[in-house]
Protein backbone atom coordinates (compact mmCIF):
# COMPACT_ATOMS: atom_id res chain seq x y z
CA UNK A 1 0.00 0.00 0.00
CA UNK A 2 1.37 3.47 -0.99
CA UNK A 3 -0.11 7.33 -0.25
CA UNK A 4 -0.75 6.97 -4.11
CA UNK A 5 -3.04 3.25 -3.77
CA UNK A 6 -4.76 4.57 -0.29
CA UNK A 7 -6.25 7.82 -1.75
CA UNK A 8 -7.26 6.42 -4.38
CA UNK A 9 -9.07 3.96 -2.85
CA UNK A 10 -10.55 6.93 -0.74
CA UNK A 11 -11.64 8.68 -3.63
CA UNK A 12 -13.05 5.58 -5.82
CA UNK A 13 -15.36 5.14 -1.87
CA UNK A 14 -16.21 8.72 -1.50
CA UNK A 15 -17.63 8.65 -5.42
CA UNK A 16 -19.78 5.76 -4.76
CA UNK A 17 -21.19 7.30 -1.23
CA UNK A 18 -21.73 10.38 -3.23
CA UNK A 19 -23.94 8.80 -6.47
CA UNK A 20 -26.56 7.58 -3.47
CA UNK A 21 -29.55 9.38 -3.48
CA UNK A 22 -30.69 8.47 0.07
CA UNK A 23 -28.45 6.17 2.72
CA UNK A 24 -30.63 4.59 5.60
CA UNK A 25 -28.11 3.66 8.16
CA UNK A 26 -29.18 1.16 11.03
CA UNK A 27 -27.10 0.41 14.04
CA UNK A 28 -25.75 -3.08 14.29
CA UNK A 29 -23.75 -2.87 17.45
CA UNK A 30 -24.48 -4.90 20.12
CA UNK A 31 -27.35 -3.02 22.05
CA UNK A 32 -29.48 -2.60 19.20
CA UNK A 33 -28.62 -6.13 17.52
CA UNK A 34 -30.59 -7.27 21.05
CA UNK A 35 -33.24 -5.99 19.67
CA UNK A 36 -33.16 -7.74 16.58
CA UNK A 37 -31.87 -4.04 14.16
CA UNK A 38 -29.77 -6.73 11.74
CA UNK A 39 -33.26 -8.40 10.71
CA UNK A 40 -34.69 -4.59 10.26
CA UNK A 41 -32.25 -4.24 8.26
CA UNK A 42 -32.33 -6.97 6.16
CA UNK A 43 -36.47 -6.41 6.09
CA UNK A 44 -35.67 -2.74 5.19
CA UNK A 45 -33.07 -3.69 2.28
CA UNK A 46 -35.74 -6.53 0.99
CA UNK A 47 -38.35 -3.89 0.59
CA UNK A 48 -36.62 -1.39 -1.28
CA UNK A 49 -35.41 -3.71 -3.78
CA UNK A 50 -39.57 -4.95 -4.03
CA UNK A 51 -40.12 -1.12 -4.56
CA UNK A 52 -38.42 -1.23 -7.81
CA UNK A 53 -37.69 2.11 -9.22
CA UNK A 54 -39.59 3.55 -6.32
CA UNK A 55 -36.83 3.30 -3.92
CA UNK A 56 -33.82 4.09 -7.02
CA UNK A 57 -31.18 5.73 -5.18
CA UNK A 58 -32.09 4.39 -1.75
CA UNK A 59 -29.04 2.19 -0.10
CA UNK A 60 -29.67 0.30 3.14
CA UNK A 61 -26.28 0.00 5.61
CA UNK A 62 -25.33 -1.37 8.83
CA UNK A 63 -23.03 1.04 10.86
CA UNK A 64 -21.66 1.33 14.59
CA UNK A 65 -22.70 2.46 17.51
CA UNK A 66 -24.97 5.71 17.45
CA UNK A 67 -24.63 6.61 20.97
CA UNK A 68 -28.03 7.06 22.44
CA UNK A 69 -28.49 2.91 23.50
CA UNK A 70 -31.86 3.55 25.42
CA UNK A 71 -33.95 4.52 22.32
CA UNK A 72 -32.40 1.92 20.17
CA UNK A 73 -32.86 0.39 17.73
CA UNK A 74 -31.64 3.76 16.19
CA UNK A 75 -31.86 3.94 12.02
CA UNK A 76 -30.57 7.41 10.07
CA UNK A 77 -31.19 8.43 6.78
CA UNK A 78 -29.22 10.30 5.06
CA UNK A 79 -28.94 12.41 1.95
CA UNK A 80 -24.73 11.74 0.44
CA UNK A 81 -25.63 13.19 -2.67
CA UNK A 82 -27.46 16.33 -1.80
CA UNK A 83 -24.35 16.59 0.72
CA UNK A 84 -21.65 16.57 -1.98
CA UNK A 85 -23.28 19.02 -4.10
CA UNK A 86 -23.07 21.42 -1.28
CA UNK A 87 -27.05 21.50 -0.84
CA UNK A 88 -28.46 21.50 2.38
CA UNK A 89 -29.69 17.98 3.62
CA UNK A 90 -30.50 17.33 6.94
CA UNK A 91 -30.51 13.95 8.15
CA UNK A 92 -33.46 11.88 10.38
CA UNK A 93 -33.01 9.71 13.02
CA UNK A 94 -35.53 7.49 14.27
CA UNK A 95 -36.01 5.73 17.43
CA UNK A 96 -37.46 2.68 19.09
CA UNK A 97 -37.57 1.09 15.44
CA UNK A 98 -39.57 -2.11 15.17
CA UNK A 99 -39.78 -4.79 12.37
CA UNK A 100 -43.13 -3.00 12.11
CA UNK A 101 -41.59 0.21 11.11
CA UNK A 102 -39.03 -0.96 8.89
CA UNK A 103 -41.14 -0.63 5.57
CA UNK A 104 -42.87 2.44 6.12
CA UNK A 105 -39.53 3.86 7.01
CA UNK A 106 -38.06 2.81 3.45
CA UNK A 107 -41.06 4.06 1.70
CA UNK A 108 -40.85 7.99 3.66
CA UNK A 109 -36.76 7.63 2.13
CA UNK A 110 -37.88 7.59 -1.21
CA UNK A 111 -40.55 9.83 -1.16
CA UNK A 112 -38.45 12.35 0.47
CA UNK A 113 -40.83 12.62 4.37
CA UNK A 114 -40.48 11.01 7.46
CA UNK A 115 -42.26 9.06 9.51
CA UNK A 116 -42.44 11.63 12.09
CA UNK A 117 -43.92 9.45 15.09
CA UNK A 118 -40.44 7.93 15.48
CA UNK A 119 -38.21 10.86 15.05
CA UNK A 120 -35.42 11.38 17.43
CA UNK A 121 -34.47 15.26 17.54
CA UNK A 122 -30.45 15.30 17.12
CA UNK A 123 -30.66 19.28 18.56
CA UNK A 124 -30.56 18.45 22.10
CA UNK A 125 -27.47 18.20 24.33
CA UNK A 126 -26.66 14.51 24.28
CA UNK A 127 -25.58 14.87 20.54
CA UNK A 128 -24.18 18.92 20.70
CA UNK A 129 -22.45 18.63 23.72
CA UNK A 130 -20.26 15.79 22.41
CA UNK A 131 -16.55 16.00 21.20
CA UNK A 132 -16.14 13.44 18.82
CA UNK A 133 -12.29 11.77 18.69
CA UNK A 134 -12.40 8.32 19.25
CA UNK A 135 -15.72 7.82 18.26
CA UNK A 136 -15.65 9.67 15.14
CA UNK A 137 -16.30 7.16 12.89
CA UNK A 138 -19.27 5.41 15.44
CA UNK A 139 -22.53 5.39 13.29
CA UNK A 140 -21.36 6.62 10.02
CA UNK A 141 -19.31 3.91 8.44
CA UNK A 142 -19.96 -0.19 8.12
CA UNK A 143 -17.91 -1.11 10.63
CA UNK A 144 -16.88 -4.30 8.28
CA UNK A 145 -16.12 -2.16 5.14
CA UNK A 146 -12.48 -1.45 5.22
CA UNK A 147 -13.10 0.90 2.07
CA UNK A 148 -15.85 3.12 4.36
CA UNK A 149 -13.06 3.40 7.00
CA UNK A 150 -10.38 4.47 4.38
CA UNK A 151 -12.97 6.67 2.68
CA UNK A 152 -13.22 8.41 6.15
CA UNK A 153 -9.03 9.34 6.56
CA UNK A 154 -8.25 5.86 7.54
CA UNK A 155 -4.78 4.62 7.51
CA UNK A 156 -3.82 7.74 6.57
CA UNK A 157 -1.93 8.56 9.79
CA UNK A 158 -0.33 5.10 9.36
CA UNK A 159 0.65 6.00 5.97
CA UNK A 160 1.42 9.29 7.35
CA UNK A 161 3.90 7.90 9.95
CA UNK A 162 5.46 5.24 7.72
CA UNK A 163 6.41 7.60 4.99
CA UNK A 164 7.61 11.70 5.84
CA UNK A 165 8.00 10.51 10.09
CA UNK A 166 10.61 8.61 11.88
CA UNK A 167 9.50 6.81 15.51
CA UNK A 168 10.78 9.97 17.39
CA UNK A 169 8.78 11.75 15.33
CA UNK A 170 5.66 10.13 16.02
CA UNK A 171 6.93 9.64 20.24
CA UNK A 172 7.42 13.55 20.23
CA UNK A 173 3.65 13.95 19.08
CA UNK A 174 2.26 11.56 21.42
CA UNK A 175 3.94 12.91 24.00
CA UNK A 176 2.79 16.77 23.00
CA UNK A 177 -0.43 15.50 23.39
CA UNK A 178 -0.54 15.51 26.54
CA UNK A 179 -2.89 11.66 26.33
CA UNK A 180 -2.68 9.58 29.19
CA UNK A 181 -3.60 6.08 29.61
CA UNK A 182 -7.54 5.63 29.10
CA UNK A 183 -7.64 2.38 30.89
CA UNK A 184 -7.54 4.02 34.06
CA UNK A 185 -4.70 4.30 35.55
CA UNK A 186 -4.31 7.97 33.50
CA UNK A 187 -0.19 7.08 32.71
CA UNK A 188 1.22 9.10 30.54
CA UNK A 189 1.31 7.95 26.93
CA UNK A 190 3.72 9.29 25.67
CA UNK A 191 5.97 8.33 28.69
CA UNK A 192 4.77 4.92 27.98
CA UNK A 193 5.72 4.38 24.68
CA UNK A 194 9.64 6.39 25.03
CA UNK A 195 10.25 3.92 28.52
CA UNK A 196 9.66 0.72 25.72
CA UNK A 197 11.38 2.48 22.46
CA UNK A 198 14.22 3.17 24.49
CA UNK A 199 14.69 -0.35 25.62
CA UNK A 200 16.66 -2.58 23.63
CA UNK A 201 15.73 -6.00 22.75
CA UNK A 202 15.79 -8.14 19.97
CA UNK A 203 11.88 -8.55 19.81
CA UNK A 204 9.53 -6.34 21.23
CA UNK A 205 5.41 -6.47 21.75
CA UNK A 206 2.40 -4.29 21.59
CA UNK A 207 -0.66 -5.49 23.55
CA UNK A 208 -4.31 -3.77 22.92
CA UNK A 209 -6.15 -4.47 26.43
CA UNK A 210 -9.53 -4.50 25.71
CA UNK A 211 -10.43 -6.96 28.46
CA UNK A 212 -13.42 -4.64 29.61
CA UNK A 213 -14.54 -6.07 32.62
CA UNK A 214 -16.46 -3.36 34.71
CA UNK A 215 -19.96 -3.67 36.00
CA UNK A 216 -22.34 -0.91 33.42
CA UNK A 217 -19.03 -0.55 31.50
CA UNK A 218 -19.24 -0.53 27.52
CA UNK A 219 -17.29 1.98 26.19
CA UNK A 220 -14.76 -0.58 24.98
CA UNK A 221 -16.92 -2.91 22.97
CA UNK A 222 -18.53 -0.10 21.64
CA UNK A 223 -15.62 1.29 19.61
CA UNK A 224 -14.48 -2.51 18.65
CA UNK A 225 -17.62 -3.31 17.19
CA UNK A 226 -18.16 0.14 15.53
CA UNK A 227 -14.85 1.38 13.69
CA UNK A 228 -12.19 -1.79 14.41
CA UNK A 229 -9.68 -0.69 11.70
CA UNK A 230 -9.22 2.43 14.29
CA UNK A 231 -7.56 -0.12 16.57
CA UNK A 232 -5.23 -1.94 14.09
CA UNK A 233 -3.91 1.36 12.94
CA UNK A 234 -3.80 2.59 16.16
CA UNK A 235 -1.76 -0.36 17.68
CA UNK A 236 0.31 -0.56 14.05
CA UNK A 237 1.30 3.03 14.47
CA UNK A 238 2.78 2.29 18.16
CA UNK A 239 4.23 -0.71 16.95
CA UNK A 240 6.04 1.71 14.69
CA UNK A 241 7.04 4.50 17.53
CA UNK A 242 8.34 1.67 19.71
CA UNK A 243 10.44 -0.69 17.35
CA UNK A 244 7.76 -3.57 17.91
CA UNK A 245 6.86 -5.93 14.67
CA UNK A 246 3.91 -8.31 17.04
CA UNK A 247 1.07 -7.37 18.55
CA UNK A 248 -1.67 -8.84 19.80
CA UNK A 249 -5.52 -7.87 20.72
CA UNK A 250 -6.45 -9.37 24.49
CA UNK A 251 -10.18 -9.35 23.98
CA UNK A 252 -12.90 -10.66 26.22
CA UNK A 253 -14.66 -13.61 24.83
CA UNK A 254 -18.41 -12.18 25.80
CA UNK A 255 -17.81 -10.18 22.84
CA UNK A 256 -18.92 -12.02 19.75
CA UNK A 257 -20.05 -9.08 17.50
CA UNK A 258 -16.47 -7.34 18.37
CA UNK A 259 -14.19 -10.56 17.83
CA UNK A 260 -16.14 -11.44 14.53
CA UNK A 261 -15.28 -7.86 13.41
CA UNK A 262 -12.08 -7.85 14.50
CA UNK A 263 -11.17 -10.85 13.22
CA UNK A 264 -12.66 -9.45 9.47
CA UNK A 265 -10.38 -6.34 9.85
CA UNK A 266 -7.82 -7.88 9.93
CA UNK A 267 -7.82 -9.87 7.25
CA UNK A 268 -9.06 -7.17 5.12
CA UNK A 269 -5.80 -4.95 6.26
CA UNK A 270 -3.32 -7.83 5.60
CA UNK A 271 -5.46 -7.84 2.39
CA UNK A 272 -4.64 -4.45 1.19
CA UNK A 273 -1.10 -5.01 2.95
CA UNK A 274 -1.56 -2.33 5.63
CA UNK A 275 -0.82 -5.65 7.67
CA UNK A 276 2.45 -8.04 7.35
CA UNK A 277 5.82 -7.50 5.78
CA UNK A 278 7.62 -4.11 4.42
CA UNK A 279 4.49 -1.99 5.53
CA UNK A 280 4.32 1.18 2.46
CA UNK A 281 7.43 -0.23 1.02
CA UNK A 282 9.48 0.16 4.23
CA UNK A 283 11.24 -2.25 6.10
CA UNK A 284 8.51 -2.12 8.89
CA UNK A 285 7.04 -5.53 9.83
CA UNK A 286 3.62 -5.84 11.98
CA UNK A 287 1.22 -8.93 12.44
CA UNK A 288 -2.15 -8.49 15.08
CA UNK A 289 -3.27 -11.54 16.58
CA UNK A 290 -6.65 -12.14 19.22
CA UNK A 291 -6.30 -13.78 22.12
CA UNK A 292 -9.75 -14.52 24.11
CA UNK A 293 -9.86 -14.31 27.61
CA UNK A 294 -12.24 -16.07 29.91
CA UNK A 295 -14.23 -13.27 31.72
CA UNK A 296 -11.15 -13.23 34.59
CA UNK A 297 -12.11 -9.33 35.74
CA UNK A 298 -8.14 -9.44 37.04
CA UNK A 299 -7.07 -10.26 33.62
CA UNK A 300 -7.26 -6.26 33.18
CA UNK A 301 -3.91 -6.05 35.37
CA UNK A 302 -1.12 -5.85 32.83
CA UNK A 303 0.76 -8.75 34.48
CA UNK A 304 -2.15 -10.83 34.75
CA UNK A 305 -3.09 -9.88 31.02
CA UNK A 306 0.32 -11.62 29.76
CA UNK A 307 -0.27 -14.98 32.12
CA UNK A 308 -3.01 -15.26 30.36
CA UNK A 309 -1.78 -14.61 26.81
CA UNK A 310 0.76 -17.22 27.32
CA UNK A 311 -1.17 -19.47 28.40
CA UNK A 312 -0.21 -19.47 32.08
CA UNK A 313 -2.99 -18.68 34.87
CA UNK A 314 -4.15 -15.16 34.43
CA UNK A 315 -2.72 -13.72 38.21
CA UNK A 316 -0.25 -10.67 38.54
CA UNK A 317 3.53 -10.24 39.56
CA UNK A 318 5.04 -8.07 41.61
CA UNK A 319 6.25 -5.14 39.86
CA UNK A 320 9.20 -4.02 39.11
CA UNK A 321 10.05 -4.90 36.21
CA UNK A 322 7.59 -3.11 34.93
CA UNK A 323 6.21 -5.06 31.52
CA UNK A 324 7.81 -1.88 29.47
CA UNK A 325 10.99 -3.40 30.28
CA UNK A 326 10.08 -7.28 31.44
CA UNK A 327 6.76 -8.12 29.53
CA UNK A 328 5.16 -10.90 27.29
CA UNK A 329 7.64 -14.00 27.00
CA UNK A 330 10.10 -11.67 28.82
CA UNK A 331 10.66 -8.78 26.06
CA UNK A 332 9.94 -4.81 26.38
CA UNK A 333 5.98 -5.22 25.89
CA UNK A 334 3.76 -1.84 25.47
CA UNK A 335 0.40 -2.05 27.00
CA UNK A 336 -2.73 0.28 26.17
CA UNK A 337 -6.08 -0.26 26.22
CA UNK A 338 -8.75 0.53 22.93
CA UNK A 339 -9.94 4.10 23.79
CA UNK A 340 -5.59 4.86 24.66
CA UNK A 341 -5.11 3.24 21.20
CA UNK A 342 -8.00 4.34 19.09
CA UNK A 343 -6.79 7.84 19.94
CA UNK A 344 -3.30 7.72 18.06
CA UNK A 345 -4.89 7.87 14.55
CA UNK A 346 -6.18 11.19 15.37
CA UNK A 347 -3.25 12.22 16.74
CA UNK A 348 -0.99 12.04 13.90
CA UNK A 349 -3.65 13.41 11.38
CA UNK A 350 -3.93 16.30 13.37
CA UNK A 351 -0.75 16.59 15.52
CA UNK A 352 -0.58 16.42 19.00
CA UNK A 353 -0.80 20.18 19.92
CA UNK A 354 -4.45 19.35 18.57
CA UNK A 355 -5.72 17.08 21.03
CA UNK A 356 -3.63 19.14 23.91
CA UNK A 357 -5.43 22.14 23.50
CA UNK A 358 -8.48 20.08 24.30
CA UNK A 359 -9.36 19.46 28.28
CA UNK A 360 -7.69 20.36 31.18
CA UNK A 361 -4.60 21.57 32.15
CA UNK A 362 -3.14 18.10 33.27
CA UNK A 363 -6.41 15.87 31.70
CA UNK A 364 -5.98 16.25 27.98
CA UNK A 365 -8.10 15.79 25.31
CA UNK A 366 -11.79 13.67 25.44
CA UNK A 367 -13.07 10.59 27.22
CA UNK A 368 -15.69 8.05 26.48
CA UNK A 369 -18.39 7.38 28.70
CA UNK A 370 -21.01 4.40 29.42
CA UNK A 371 -23.89 6.42 31.02
CA UNK A 372 -25.90 2.95 32.68
CA UNK A 373 -28.23 3.37 35.30
CA UNK A 374 -31.28 5.57 36.67
CA UNK A 375 -30.54 8.20 33.61
CA UNK A 376 -32.90 8.82 30.99
CA UNK A 377 -30.31 9.30 28.30
CA UNK A 378 -28.67 5.66 28.75
CA UNK A 379 -25.61 5.31 26.16
CA UNK A 380 -22.20 6.22 24.92
CA UNK A 381 -21.00 9.55 25.12
CA UNK A 382 -18.10 11.19 24.64
CA UNK A 383 -16.86 14.54 25.81
CA UNK A 384 -14.42 17.01 26.50
CA UNK A 385 -12.46 16.48 29.88
CA UNK A 386 -13.14 18.87 32.27
CA UNK A 387 -17.28 18.99 31.65
CA UNK A 388 -18.83 19.33 34.70
CA UNK A 389 -20.97 16.03 36.89
CA UNK A 390 -23.94 18.30 36.22
CA UNK A 391 -23.52 18.68 32.42
CA UNK A 392 -23.05 15.37 32.15
CA UNK A 393 -26.06 13.85 34.24
CA UNK A 394 -28.67 16.28 33.49
CA UNK A 395 -27.76 18.33 29.65
CA UNK A 396 -26.08 15.23 28.43
CA UNK A 397 -28.26 12.52 29.82
CA UNK A 398 -31.75 14.40 30.38
CA UNK A 399 -31.61 13.78 34.02
CA UNK A 400 -33.07 11.09 36.34
CA UNK A 401 -36.58 9.20 34.98
CA UNK A 402 -39.93 10.39 36.33
CA UNK A 403 -38.66 13.31 37.80
CA UNK A 404 -36.22 11.68 40.57
CA UNK A 405 -33.55 13.29 42.84
CA UNK A 406 -30.33 12.11 41.97
CA UNK A 407 -28.00 10.98 44.93
CA UNK A 408 -25.04 9.39 43.53
CA UNK A 409 -22.71 8.40 40.36
CA UNK A 410 -20.54 5.17 40.54
CA UNK A 411 -16.98 6.11 38.35
CA UNK A 412 -14.33 3.73 37.79
CA UNK A 413 -16.29 0.42 38.11
CA UNK A 414 -15.19 -1.58 41.56
CA UNK A 415 -11.97 0.01 41.99
CA UNK A 416 -13.61 3.48 42.21
CA UNK A 417 -16.26 5.28 44.00
CA UNK A 418 -19.96 7.21 44.59
CA UNK A 419 -19.58 10.72 43.82
CA UNK A 420 -22.66 12.35 45.91
CA UNK A 421 -25.11 15.15 44.67
CA UNK A 422 -23.04 18.11 46.42
CA UNK A 423 -20.15 17.39 44.27
CA UNK A 424 -22.25 17.65 40.61
CA UNK A 425 -20.27 21.10 39.96
CA UNK A 426 -16.87 19.19 39.86
CA UNK A 427 -14.56 18.93 36.46
CA UNK A 428 -14.52 15.84 35.22
CA UNK A 429 -10.98 15.04 34.99
CA UNK A 430 -8.44 12.27 36.57
CA UNK A 431 -7.06 15.01 39.67
CA UNK A 432 -10.43 16.04 40.76
CA UNK A 433 -11.80 12.55 40.72
CA UNK A 434 -8.90 11.21 42.47
CA UNK A 435 -9.62 13.78 44.99
CA UNK A 436 -13.11 13.48 45.60
CA UNK A 437 -12.46 9.77 46.54
CA UNK A 438 -13.02 7.75 43.21
CA UNK A 439 -11.13 7.53 39.70
CA UNK A 440 -11.59 7.84 36.14
CA UNK A 441 -11.18 4.65 35.79
CA UNK A 442 -12.25 3.17 31.88
CA UNK A 443 -15.38 5.38 31.92
CA UNK A 444 -18.08 3.84 33.33
CA UNK A 445 -20.66 6.16 34.80
CA UNK A 446 -23.55 4.43 36.66
CA UNK A 447 -26.01 6.85 38.08
CA UNK A 448 -28.09 6.48 41.06
CA UNK A 449 -31.31 7.70 42.40
CA UNK A 450 -32.85 8.52 45.91
CA UNK A 451 -33.80 4.77 45.92
CA UNK A 452 -30.43 3.70 45.89
CA UNK A 453 -29.00 2.25 49.48
CA UNK A 454 -25.65 3.22 49.46
CA UNK A 455 -24.52 0.48 51.65
CA UNK A 456 -26.12 -2.17 49.31
CA UNK A 457 -23.96 0.04 46.68
CA UNK A 458 -21.28 -1.36 48.26
CA UNK A 459 -21.83 -4.62 49.01
CA UNK A 460 -23.00 -5.49 45.57
CA UNK A 461 -19.05 -4.18 44.64
CA UNK A 462 -17.36 -5.66 47.14
CA UNK A 463 -19.56 -9.23 46.05
CA UNK A 464 -18.03 -8.40 43.05
CA UNK A 465 -14.21 -7.48 43.82
CA UNK A 466 -14.47 -10.84 46.00
CA UNK A 467 -15.81 -13.33 43.57
CA UNK A 468 -13.03 -11.79 41.13
CA UNK A 469 -10.14 -11.67 43.22
CA UNK A 470 -7.79 -14.28 42.06
CA UNK A 471 -6.67 -15.71 45.36
CA UNK A 472 -2.83 -15.26 44.82
CA UNK A 473 -2.44 -12.45 47.91
CA UNK A 474 -3.85 -12.93 51.04
CA UNK A 475 -5.31 -9.17 51.92
CA UNK A 476 -7.12 -9.61 48.62
CA UNK A 477 -8.53 -12.83 48.98
CA UNK A 478 -9.43 -13.18 52.61
CA UNK A 479 -9.91 -9.24 52.82
CA UNK A 480 -12.38 -9.09 50.63
CA UNK A 481 -14.40 -12.02 51.93
CA UNK A 482 -14.27 -10.55 55.04
CA UNK A 483 -15.28 -7.11 54.34
CA UNK A 484 -18.45 -8.16 52.39
CA UNK A 485 -19.49 -10.17 55.48
CA UNK A 486 -19.80 -6.99 57.26
CA UNK A 487 -21.34 -5.66 54.66
CA UNK A 488 -24.29 -8.10 54.64
CA UNK A 489 -24.77 -7.93 58.19
CA UNK A 490 -25.05 -3.91 57.82
CA UNK A 491 -27.53 -4.89 54.84
CA UNK A 492 -29.36 -6.88 57.27
CA UNK A 493 -29.14 -4.41 60.28
CA UNK A 494 -27.18 -6.72 62.04
CA UNK A 495 -23.67 -5.16 62.42
CA UNK A 496 -22.77 -3.24 65.61
CA UNK A 497 -20.67 -0.02 65.78
CA UNK A 498 -17.43 -2.66 66.62
CA UNK A 499 -18.55 -4.25 62.71
CA UNK A 500 -18.61 -1.00 61.31
CA UNK A 501 -15.07 0.16 62.84
CA UNK A 502 -13.48 -3.82 61.81
CA UNK A 503 -14.78 -2.71 58.36
CA UNK A 504 -12.83 0.72 58.40
CA UNK A 505 -9.90 -1.25 59.52
CA UNK A 506 -10.34 -3.79 57.18
CA UNK A 507 -10.20 -1.56 53.84
CA UNK A 508 -7.55 0.05 54.98
CA UNK A 509 -5.04 -3.06 55.50
CA UNK A 510 -6.49 -4.59 52.08
CA UNK A 511 -5.66 -1.03 50.48
CA UNK A 512 -2.35 -1.21 51.14
CA UNK A 513 -1.16 -4.66 51.06
CA UNK A 514 -2.77 -6.49 48.63
CA UNK A 515 -0.65 -6.98 45.23
CA UNK A 516 -1.92 -5.60 42.57
CA UNK A 517 -4.69 -3.02 41.30
CA UNK A 518 -7.72 -5.19 41.87
CA UNK A 519 -6.87 -5.63 45.51
CA UNK A 520 -5.63 -2.45 46.10
CA UNK A 521 -8.62 -0.32 44.97
CA UNK A 522 -11.46 -2.85 46.13
CA UNK A 523 -11.92 -0.92 49.20
CA UNK A 524 -12.81 2.19 47.61
CA UNK A 525 -16.51 1.80 46.88
CA UNK A 526 -16.79 1.58 50.53
CA UNK A 527 -14.77 4.15 51.37
CA UNK A 528 -16.00 6.55 49.06
CA UNK A 529 -19.89 5.58 50.08
CA UNK A 530 -18.82 5.72 54.08
CA UNK A 531 -17.37 9.64 53.67
CA UNK A 532 -20.19 10.98 51.97
CA UNK A 533 -23.28 8.69 53.02
CA UNK A 534 -22.45 7.88 56.63
CA UNK A 535 -24.91 8.08 58.21
CA UNK A 536 -26.92 5.48 55.88
CA UNK A 537 -23.90 3.24 57.61
CA UNK A 538 -24.97 3.94 60.94
CA UNK A 539 -28.69 3.61 60.34
CA UNK A 540 -27.63 0.27 58.94
CA UNK A 541 -26.91 -0.79 62.64
CA UNK A 542 -28.80 -2.79 65.20
CA UNK A 543 -31.47 -0.49 66.14
CA UNK A 544 -29.90 2.47 64.21
CA UNK A 545 -31.12 5.73 63.05
CA UNK A 546 -29.40 8.16 60.22
CA UNK A 547 -27.93 11.05 60.74
CA UNK A 548 -30.98 13.12 60.66
CA UNK A 549 -32.79 11.10 63.06
CA UNK A 550 -34.90 9.40 60.34
CA UNK A 551 -34.80 5.23 60.36
CA UNK A 552 -33.47 4.14 57.83
CA UNK A 553 -35.20 1.53 55.76
CA UNK A 554 -34.55 -2.29 55.82
CA UNK A 555 -32.35 -3.45 52.60
CA UNK A 556 -35.65 -5.65 50.88
CA UNK A 557 -34.21 -5.75 47.52
CA UNK A 558 -31.66 -4.47 45.87
CA UNK A 559 -33.57 -1.64 43.81
CA UNK A 560 -30.78 0.77 44.77
CA UNK A 561 -27.62 -1.25 43.49
CA UNK A 562 -26.10 -1.39 40.17
CA UNK A 563 -26.88 -4.74 39.11
CA UNK A 564 -29.94 -3.78 37.44
CA UNK A 565 -28.05 -1.77 35.13
CA UNK A 566 -29.91 -0.82 31.89
CA UNK A 567 -28.06 -0.63 28.37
Amino acid sequence: MTPEELIQIAEERRGQQAAVGKRINVCAAASCMSRHSDKIAEEMSSHAESLGDKAEGVEVRCVGCMGLCSAGPLVEVDHPADEAAGNDAPKTMYRGVSMDDADRIVEAAAGGTTVEQLVQPTDIPYFSRQKRIVTENSGYIDPESIEDYIAADGYSGLVTALTEMSPNDVLHEVTISGLRGRGGGGFPTGLKWSTVAKTDADKKYVVCNADEGDPGAFMDRAVLESDPHRIIEGMTIAGYAVGASKAYIYVRAEYPLAIARLKKAIRQAQKYELLGTNLCDTPFNFEIELRLGAGAFVCGEETALIASIEGRRGVPRPRPPFPASYGLYGKPTLINNVETLATIPWIVRNGGDALASIGTAKSKGTKVFALAGKIVNNGLIEVPMGISLREIVYDIGDGIPDGGTFKAVQTGGPSGGCVPGNLLDMPVDYESLQEAGTIMGSGGMIIMDEASNMVDVARFFMEFCKDESCGKCTPCRVGTAQMLDLLEKLCAKSATEKDLELLKELCDVVKACSLCGLGQTAPNPVLSTLRYFEDEYMGSLVGGVSGDGRPVPDVETKAGAPDRIER
